[in-house]
């Protein structure tokens, strides 16, 4: 029977313990952040398990304070005639009213790591290398156990990564991880995990079953986060609104339609969110900012589409443009009657056949609402961009996602998928649609194929 292995998380105060131990558990809500100093006060623990087996069990520990004490009351302990061992002086220490009065927190640390197997020692490396941290590693080199130093924040531009290492080194800890609590890299559990193996051989096993199991589940989630993209997609591109050709209801269909398409993208980037085990006010669909926040929520500004390089021409629209026959282009929202008399002038064949029981409602009076390519252009490209970012970010990150600009530009003016393409004349295969048939064979496949493009495309790897 494998035994989980047993890791104390101990640093100075503030440096992000547990932080770290939120991106490790994925777990937003253990224990609490802050930058208020001593926020953790006792240890708390957490366990990694594989089907249903623990592997490895996580303790987090109040800050350690005042080391630079500590160290000068430990060298006292020994008795004339004595050179007690560091786990002996350590007992010794714990044994005595200052564990429990000046050094409590010190002692909770201590007491941990002692019956741990091995310690991460996480350290800010923001901070100068200082001679507090020093005499921290010192009292805690006393416990007897391996310790891996944990640089944490080495994304900041702030970091003084290698005056750590070269510190570290003068120390004797030469095994040491980079790890960013707030944007891990996509490998950075393997590697912490592949330097514990160094310092726990016999624990090897259980580590090599983690870092296969965190390589496995997170090419489920891009898997499952591709269909629920695909699913938006086909969902947009398939809703259809007809509406009689009077000026009031066409305003009051296309605002509704408008809403229904926010709400839409809205509730993907929601099922994004937990899929990742984030919080559901990390990202907003309303909040999904590009080119520095220079546009807001708003899908249908025709200058959002201009501003992220969108083709908006092509296809029907192209032939609506023509300004031939053409009833009404709105923000985003072709009226589907007029591009099909704009795709007689300036379409194919196909197009025509897709789009000419359009021209029979507009006979009978009736104009349909469909939502214009551009708009699932832009659609894609904010959940693409929201896919990789909640890929790099750590559970210990508090900041709202920000997104960058795509640079996907197969999205931004290539053709669009064929999938999509079907289901503009598929009207059944959007749950945004009366009487939709979401079980629909046909559908699945198309959604297949939908997401394995998008997992194949740039701006997703």
């Amino acid at each position: 029977m494998i035994h989980a292995l047993k890791l104390a998380v101990v640093g100075h105060t503030n440096v992000g313990k547990t932080s770290l131990l939120r991106t490790l558990t994925r777990d937003v809500g253990f224990g609490e952040v802050s930058h208020r100093p001593s926020t953790t006060q006792h240890v708390e623990g957490a366990r990694l398990s594989v089907a249903g087996e623990a592997l490895l069990e996580l303790y987090d520990t109040p800050g350690l304070e005042d080391a630079i004490a500590l160290l000068d009351y430990l060298e006292r302990l020994d008795r004339p005639g004595e050179r007690l061992d560091g786990p002996a002086r350590l007992a010794r220490f714990l044994d005595s009213s200052e564990a429990g009065q000046r050094f409590e927190q010190e002692a909770k640390v201590l007491r941990q790591l002692l019956s741990s197997d091995a310690g991460l020692y996480v350290i800010d490396a923001r901070e100068p290398v200082l001679a507090k941290y020093r005499d921290e590693l010192a009292v805690l080199a006393m416990c007897g156990r391996p310790l891996l130093p944990v640089l944490n924040f080495v994304s900041s531009s702030q970091h003084r990564e290698q005056e750590w290492r070269d510190a570290l080194a003068r120390l004797g800890l030469h095994a040491l991880v980079g790890f960013d609590s707030v944007a891990p890299p996509l490998d950075g559990e393997r590697r912490l995990y592949d330097s514990l193996a160094l310092l726990q051989e016999k624990a090897r096993p259980q580590l090599q079953r983690l870092i296969d199991d965190h390589q496995a589940q997170r090419l489920l989630r891009r898997n499952s986060a591709a269909r629920l993209i695909a699913e938006l997609l086909v969902d947009c591109a398939a809703c259809r609104r007809s509406v009689a050709a009077q000026h009031v209801l066409e305003q009051g269909a296309i605002s509704a339609l408008h809403q229904a398409i926010r709400q839409r993208e809205q509730r993907c980037v929601e099922a994004l969110l937990r899929l990742y085990a984030f919080r559901q006010n990390d990202a907003k669909a309303a909040d999904l900012p590009l080119l520095d926040g220079r546009w807001s929520d708003d899908l249908f500004n025709p200058e959002t589409l201009k501003q992220l390089g969108v083709k908006v021409g092509g296809g029907m629209a192209a032939g609506a443009a023509t300004g031939l026959g053409v009833d009404l282009l709105v923000g985003g929202i072709t009226l589907g009657a007029a591009a099909a008399i704009g795709a007689l002038i300036g379409g194919s064949a196909q197009t025509l056949r897709n789009y000419g029981a359009r021209l029979k409602d507009k006979l009978k009076g009736q104009r349909e609402l469909t939502v214009d390519d551009a708009v699932l252009r832009l659609l894609a490209l904010r959940q693409h961009q929201l896919l990789h970012a909640l890929e790099a970010r750590g559970h210990a990150a508090v900041t709202v996602i920000t997104l960058s600009l795509p640079t996907d530009h197969n999205w931004r003016q290539g053709q669009l998928p064929d999938a999509l393409q079907k289901a503009r004349a598929h009207p059944e295969w959007s749950s945004l649609n009366p009487a939709a048939q979401l079980e629909h064979s046909e559908r699945a496949i198309q959604l297949s194929a939908l997401a394995a493009s998008l997992l194949s495309s740039p701006q997703a790897q």
